[in-house]
């Protein structure tokens, strides 16, 4: 069975509460047990985790007991040259996801530092950005 890692970034702990009209309603545990279901559904077994410090995020990236990477680097996106060293350190799938559309927001949200370590990024579809990814990558990897 494969195991995929998701990493929510930054923030990410208050979706439900913060922003709405950018980011939904749905909460971060609504969001989790959707990717838990679809994972099961799919034979993939899958570790999530949340984190609002860059160094934590690194150390999971880093400890590679996954076969692919799902990722939401929220802020972190355009702005860590460690996260997107550390993902191509692993030479691992990646996806990285966001629930927005980060192309039609602000300038300086459009600049991603992961895409160009990343298999795809997949972005402007809310909470399902992450089923998405976990089907992409169930395409992707080859049978386990």
């Amino acid at each position: 069975m494969i195991t995929v890692l998701v990493i929510h970034g930054p923030n990410l702990n208050l979706l439900g509460k913060r922003e709405t009209s950018i980011y939904g309603t749905k909460s971060l545990d609504v969001i989790n047990k959707d990717i838990t279901a679809l994972a099961a559904e799919l034979g993939i077994n899958v570790i999530i985790v949340q984190s609002n410090s860059e160094g934590a995020i690194l150390d999971i990236i880093h400890k590679g007991s996954y076969d692919a990477l799902i990722i939401n680097p929220a802020a972190y996106t355009h702005t860590s040259v460690a996260i997107r060293d550390a993902i191509a350190a692993v030479n691992k799938p990646v996806i990285e996801v966001h629930l927005s559309n980060i192309h039609q927001r602000e300038e300086f949200r459009r600049k991603s530092y992961i895409a160009e370590v990343a298999s795809g990024q997949i972005s402007g579809f809310g909470p399902e950005s992450y089923l998405l990814a976990l089907r992409a990558v169930k395409g992707i990897l080859p049978r386990q």
